[in-house]
């Protein structure tokens, strides 16, 4: 829908073999669900995928689960076309490669020890929604309140004090749909794109994410045009930060990036 897209598009279908396609998991590749350890990769994703991976430079999952959460839930490991697939975990801190199923993380960072330790009187002090629940991701912890009552009043009564406690202990609060994340900062998706692209030499680019978080990566595709051009894709209309960026908007969601993704990959092969 915008010509910078069409720009990206014409570079990708020309020279496969210089792109880079980097997406999102939850909400892009899979359904956003109340509990997000069911969450799994859409039926077609990881075929549509394993047929596109060869004929692109690289293929990256950028996400803010731990990476090898998000390989499980993918269903990533050992699928033949996918040998050099790469997921960036916690929004790049943590890597697993394909290729060698190696996964590479930095120790925990400091403070989160301790704002783990306090987050339960902050939460208790802060209104003790029922439904509220807390992941830990080992390098950070989120607070999930889609099965609260009130999923949008426990957010917003929850981001002003979550922030505080992570400002406390050098962290950031990063949210989402419906959660709240503790993390560290210096890590962002426009890093961790930024960083594979150059690695791989990637001179075009299509990224899909549907959440504030890709906010970053979809900077990072912008800063790169016109000399790297790039697609944009918005996976559903609930985040609309990101939809008026998009060069190419589904409001179908995963299943409508599934889709483009198995057409893209019937168009190159």
């Amino acid at each position: 829908m915008t010509e910078a897209g069409r720009a990206g598009q014409r570079a990708l279908l020309d020279r496969p073999e210089r792109g880079g396609v980097a997406l999102d998991f939850d909400g892009t590749l899979a359904d956003i669900v109340p509990d997000p350890d069911a969450a799994r990769a859409r039926p077609g994703a990881v075929d549509a995928l394993a047929r596109l991976a060869p004929h692109v430079r690289s293929l990256a999952v950028i996400t803010g689960r731990p990476a090898e959460t998000a390989v499980h839930h993918g269903g990533f490991a050992h699928v033949p076309g996918l040998e050099h697939l790469v997921v960036l975990g916690l929004y790049g801190a943590e890597r697993w490669e394909a290729a060698s199923g190696e996964l590479t993380a930095p120790p925990p960072p400091p403070g989160l020890a301790a704002a783990r330790e306090e987050l339960p009187a902050v939460l208790a002090a802060n209104g003790d929604f029922p439904g509220l629940w807390t992941e830990d991701k080992g390098q950070a912890v989120a607070v999930h309140t889609r099965r609260a009552a009130d999923p949008q009043g426990a957010f917003d009564a929850l981001l002003a004090p979550l922030t505080a406690l992570a400002g406390r202990h050098g962290l950031i609060v990063e949210p989402g749909r419906m959660v709240l994340e503790l993390r560290p900062p210096g890590v962002d998706k426009g890093k961790a794109l930024t960083a594979h692209l150059a690695e791989v030499g990637a001179t075009s680019v299509l990224y899909a994410g549907d959440d504030l978080g890709d906010l970053a990566a979809y900077a990072a595709v912008e800063a790169g045009r016109p000399g790297r051009p790039g697609l944009l894709l918005a996976s559903g209309t609930e985040v609309p930060e990101l939809t008026v960026r998009a060069d190419l908007p589904l409001p179908g969601g995963p299943e409508e990036v599934v889709a483009f993704l198995s057409a893209l990959a019937d168009t190159l092969s």
